[in-house]
This record gives C-alpha cells, sequence and structure tokens, in this order.
C-alpha cells in the first residue's frame, strides 16, 4: 500500500513542497529512500525504525520504499524524518491521516522526541503559497511557523503525543500566533562618543540613506566605537525586512523558540581571517554568508586592507545588486544581500601614515602594498569616505554627553519618510538604491550645482559611478535638510565625504 505524505524542504532561503511517498510491499525486509536524499536523509531510516519501535507501534517487515518528490532535487537535513514515520505508519494501517490538507516535517529522536529544525519560516511560507492547512512541526519550531500567518500550526511534543491527535484521543491545541514583546535596542549610545563631529555626521547621513561608509584614521580614534552604534540610529525594520532577516538567520539555525523573529537590525562583523566563501556564502550544499546574514543591516569589516583581496572583491556584485548568486554543478541559488557596508582601517600598517607627529616610520613601498587589496573598483562603490582624527586632550576631558543615539534616530527617520513617500515612483526604499529614473527625477542639479560638480569632477577625477554615488549622498542631506531640492552647501558637503590623496593614488 502506498501513502503519500506531505512535507516541506529548502533551497536557498526558499521552500518547497516534497512529497514523502511510502510504499509497503512484499519480498525481502528492506529501507531503502530515494529521491536523491544526502547522508542525514538515509541515516533517517535508522531513526525511524527506532522511534516506531520505542513508541510502541510495530515496525513492518516487509519491503519499505520511500520517495522524496520531486527525485530530481537533492534532499537535504533530518526533516524527513516524521513525514518518513507518519507514511509508514499509515501505510501498515496503524495510523489514519487527517482529511485535511496537511504537512509534516521535523527530526526524531530515537525515543520518538521531535526536535527542532533549520529553516522553518521559509517553509511555513511555502506551505501558504501551496495552501496548506494545517502543519505538524516540532515543538520548539511552532512560534516561527506561525510568522507566516498561513496553516494552523501543531506544536509536536513526540510521536505518542501525535498519535493521540490523530486518533482523536487528545487533540492538540494549535499553536497561538507569536507577536513580539517591548521593542527594545541592545546596541550602545552615541552619547558615549565624545568628539568625531564629522564622523558621526558622516554616520546620520549613511544612516538616512542607506549608504556604504569606510572610516579612516589612526588607532584608537574611535572608528569601531562609531560603527557598533551605528545600527541604534537606523530606522526599525518594517514587518516585511523582519520575515526577510529571519529567513534567512532561520536557515542557519540562528533564531530561538524564545524570540522567533529577528526585529532588529543585523550588524555581522566578520574576522579578516574569512574566506571567501565564507562571506559571499556557498558550499557543497550553499549555505548563505555573511553578506546575506547582513541583509537589511550592517557589514562592518574592522581593519578593511588586512581582509584577503579575493574576499573583498566577492563584495563587488552584491553592492551594486542587492543580491549574491551561488553557482554550483547541483544548481543555483540566489541569495538576498542588501546591507550597508561600514569599513574601518589604518591608512598604513603601524596606523600613522600621514600624521602631523611624524611618527609613521613606513615606507612609501610599505604602504603602497599595505593598500593594494583595496581595489579601485571596490573603493568607487561606497559612498563616503572620513576621516577620523585623533582626539584632542580637551575633548576627551568634557563631562558633557554628547547627542544621543535616540535624537539622531529622529532626523534619520524623519529623512527616510521623505524617501519613503517617493517609493512609489523610484521603486526603491533609500536613497543609495536611487536608480537612473529617480536620479534624474530626484536629484537633478541647478546652475550653481552644475559648475561646482563640474570643476570637482575634472579636478578629483571622478568616475560616472563616484558621480551618481554622489548625487545619492547629496539627496541624502537635502533630505536631512527638509529641503526640497538639491543645494550647492548640500553638494559641497557630499564631495568632501570622497576618499583622501592616498586611497586615489
Amino acid at each position: 500500500m502506498v501513502r503519500s505524505i506531505c512535507s516541506l524542504g529548502l533551497h536557498g532561503v526558499s521552500g518547497y513542497l516534497v512529497n514523502a511517498e511510502c510504499d509497503l510491499s512484499g519480498g525481502l525486509p528492506a529501507f531503502t529512500v530515494v529521491g536523491l536524499p544526502d547522508t542525514a536523509v538515509n541515516e533517517a531510516r535508522e531513526r525511524v525504525r527506532s522511534a516506531i519501535k520505542n513508541c510502541g507501534f510495530t515496525f513492518p517487515v516487509s519491503r519499505i520504499t520511500v520517495n522524496l518528490a520531486p527525485a530530481h532535487v537533492k534532499k537535504v537535513g533530518t526533516l524527513y524524518d516524521l513525514p518518513m514515520l507518519v507514511g509508514i505508519l499509515a501505510a501498515g494501517g496503524q495510523w489514519k491521516l487527517p482529511r485535511e490538507n496537511c504537512a509534516f516535517l521535523g527530526e526524531l529522536s530515537l525515543s520518538g522526541q521531535l526536535r527542532p529544525c533549520a529553516g522553518m519560516l521559509p517553509m511555513a511560507l511555502a506551505a501558504k503559497r501551496e495552501g496548506i492547512e494545517a502543519l505538524y512541526v516540532p515543538e520548539d519550531n511552532a512560534a516561527e511557523a506561525t510568522l507566516a500567518e498561513g496553516p494552523t500550526v501543531y506544536p509536536v511534543r513526540d510521536v505518542a503525543q501525535l498519535a493521540r491527535h490523530l486518533s482523536g484521543e487528545e487533540p492538540i491545541s494549535p499553536a497561538r500566533p507569536w507577536s513580539p514583546g517591548a521593542h527594545i535596542s541592545h546596541y550602545p549610545d552615541f552619547s558615549e562618543v565624545k568628539g568625531q563631529e564629522q564622523a558621526k555626521r558622516a554616520l546620520e547621513i549613511a544612516a538616512a540613506g542607506g549608504h556604504s561608509v569606510l572610516m579612516s584614521g589612526p588607532p584608537g580614534t574611535g572608528k569601531s566605537m562609531l560603527a557598533r552604534r551605528l545600527p541604534g540610529i537606523l530606522p526599525d525594520l518594517t514587518r516585511q525586512e523582519a520575515l526577510e532577516c529571519t529567513e534567512i538567520h532561520s536557515v542557519m539555525g540562528l533564531t530561538s523558540a524564545e524570540h522567533p523573529l529577528i526585529d532588529l537590525r543585523p550588524f555581522r562583523s566578520p574576522h579578516h581571517t574569512i574566506s571567501a566563501t565564507g562571506m559571499s556564502g556557498g558550499g557543497s550544499n550553499p549555505r548563505p554568508g555573511e553578506i546575506s546574514l547582513a541583509h537589511n543591516g550592517v557589514l562592518f569589516l574592522d581593519e578593511l586592507p588586512e581582509f584577503p583581496k579575493e574576499v573583498l572583491e566577492v563584495l563587488r556584485q552584491p553592492l551594486e545588486d542587492g543580491q549574491v548568486q551561488i553557482s554550483r554543478v547541483a544548481g543555483t541559488v540566489t541569495y538576498p544581500s542588501r546591507f550597508m557596508l561600514v569599513c574601518a582601517m589604518n591608512p598604513c600598517k603601524c596606523g600613522w601614515y600621514g600624521h602631523p607627529s611624524g611618527r609613521c616610520k613606513c615606507t612609501e613601498a610599505e604602504v603602497k602594498k599595505y593598500l593594494s587589496r583595496l581595489s579601485g573598483p571596490l573603493l568607487d562603490r561606497i559612498d563616503l569616505f572620513v576621516q577620523v582624527a585623533p582626539l584632542e586632550f580637551d575633548e576627551l576631558s568634557q563631562r558633557e554627553r554628547a547627542e544621543s543615539s535616540a535624537q539622531v534616530k529622529e532626523r534619520v527617520d524623519r529623512a527616510r519618510a521623505v524617501q519613503t513617500g517617493r517609493r512609489a515612483e523610484t521603486g526603491v526604499p533609500c536613497n543609495a538604491q536611487l536608480g537612473r529614473q529617480g536620479l534624474d527625477r530626484y536629484c537633478a542639479l541647478d546652475g550653481d550645482c552644475q559648475k561646482l560638480m563640474k570643476g570637482a569632477f575634472d579636478r578629483m577625477g571622478l568616475t560616472a559611478r563616484s558621480y551618481d554615488r554622489i548625487l545619492r549622498v547629496a539627496r541624502t542631506i537635502a533630505d536631512l535638510d527638509r529641503s526640497e531640492a538639491i543645494r550647492p552647501p548640500h553638494l559641497a558637503e557630499a564631495l568632501q565625504y570622497r576618499p583622501p590623496a592616498y586611497l586615489r593614488r
């Protein structure tokens, strides 16, 4: 007898429907799984066998064949344990399946307990698209599954509980939709930073328009400290953005049963020893990398020139396209990667190149070698460059607290609201993503601005890409100033955030 049990699978960060077709037939006892299973799926045979026996049911003494359809797509992970068990017991007449269109997924322990599995939200969203009415998931995954706002979610603790539910003896209560509590930001505050007004202004502009920024300066000037406070002034995540972030973190197993929704902007700060695959994603079974985990948030690269050149070069396409495509023999997956790139670096190996004190002992050749990992095309994709100078004693000894993150965030939110109002025409949520139509419509320059830009273009050797980026930054500055049009002061401020001389060589 054949029984087909609905389940779900993952391809990249998207879910898709999988049917576990279980057949019991005559012949020598065997248990075969087909449909391109990986090692974890093949090992499900032993978990299912032990769970059935240890929960008081009879494991069929017959030839068992389980086909995971579609058979041409590789099946990965342990989430097919439960649908296999349900299919085998239903095919053997020991269980009666519900009439509703339902799906099962979850990993089994040898005693029949259900363990959580990664990627629950994208699979629950796929179930919603496919019209699945009920979803039976491990208890620890139930809260995350309810975020899809689709199928009725039944939290299953173990096989025995599921058996009582299907028989009608003890129905399982559906999981209540999860809702977040009070929004509490755990990011450090800008009021703790003394001085560095120009760097703070640059980060405010970056937050308001979603721009990438590079901070350079000697050691100990507060570059990393400033970067770690940036998420605290970014606009709150929308519901759609939060779901996008949660899908990626869920696939990586980074969500929790207590708080399944990622409702704060991600802040990722990988070490400079990271590989190109760790940054962009990939592997034999492709998984998201750091640039996707930073989607809708901040990717902070400290000590930028210390990163291998091949790692930095993988950032170029995602910075332009907002997504990264991973191609392997088994297929191609696309991960979202719309992030704010924030970088910090020293101007040379010792960190004091160009400082008036003359403390730098690096030769010109050593400085050039140190900066050689930063290619021109990568630097051309960064919107804001800011020099972070050492603080004087008078600035450090001040006891007055600086402006708080909440005060800065008010201005940022106001500027973002203006950009959101243009979204119907531009199709993008912030100025950093403006395309040609948006640039022509909202970044037009009057006569005075045209003269200023022409002089800067010839003097600074700007490219077409950097020209557009200056316009986007100037538009953001105008939005912060509540100005309908870009004025010469806005454009002049945008021009001052171009790379310093030693990066233009």
